[in-house]
């Protein structure tokens, strides 16, 4: 099971959406055996398409962090599915609305990926709690029944989609997601919000899965959702 990835990096497997890049790097046995079988299935999808693979490291830099429960994902994946669709940012989210409900976020989920890729695919079509992002450039995301969540993408492709869903959302890119400024603007503290700060769930969202692509894509190794 891919929770084995949340317990290694010390959490409770099921109570969020936790983000692991370099899964091999000082892991125990058990759990290094099971992703090495992971990053095999990977491989040969991979090598299926025509794409090429990627060597998983055993030492250097990881990221490890819980992004936000499984609900918070859908209100990043709304913005983008807004902008794809007609090119504009959709009103925040009312208190009790649920992104996941949104019409056109349902529609795109509904879509199935294609080539050429949309604006936002490797965000969008993606399990929302498990499953791999490869630091390998590819166009469609990939779909096969053998993988964790069946679906693959790419975390270069995924760090360009957040890269534009930050720029029109006027979110620095180097703001520190558990900062005051960040955590403030998500509890609603301070004054009335403008720019990123009415979407200030969407853009933690944004900035936490940056950092991780970002890791993903210097470093080569995969970015697993679990």
């Amino acid at each position: 099971m891919i929770d084995r990835l949340s317990a290694a990096a010390g959490r409770i497997p099921g109570m969020g959406l936790d983000v692991v890049v370099g899964a091999l790097i000082g892991a125990e046995e058990d759990v290094a055996d099971w992703f090495r079988e992971e990053c095999a299935t990977i491989g040969a999808v991979l090598e299926r398409e025509g794409l090429p693979g990627w060597q998983e490291p055993l030492a250097g830099p990881k990221f490890s962090d819980r992004v936000w429960g499984y609900s918070g994902l859908h209100t990043l994946r709304r913005v983008a599915a807004h902008l794809a669709a007609n090119g504009q940012l959709p009103e925040p989210l009312k208190e009790g609305e649920r992104a996941s409900e949104d019409p056109e976020l349902r529609e795109a989920y509904f879509d199935i990926p294609d080539d050429p890729p949309g604006p936002f695919d490797h965000l969008i079509h993606h399990s929302d709690c498990e499953g791999y992002y490869v630091p390998v450039d590819f166009g469609p995301v990939v779909i096969d029944e053998e993988l964790s969540g069946g679906m693959l993408g790419s975390s270069v492709r995924l760090l360009a989609e957040l890269k534009v869903l930050a720029e029109v959302l006027g979110l620095p890119e180097d703001l520190d997601p558990d900062g005051a400024e960040v955590v403030d603007a998500i509890d609603g503290v301070g004054p009335p919000p403008e720019g990123w700060r009415r979407y200030a769930t969407e853009s933690f969202i944004c900035l936490q899965l940056m950092r991780a692509a970002r890791c993903s894509v210097e470093t080569g190794a995969v970015m697993a959702f679990c």
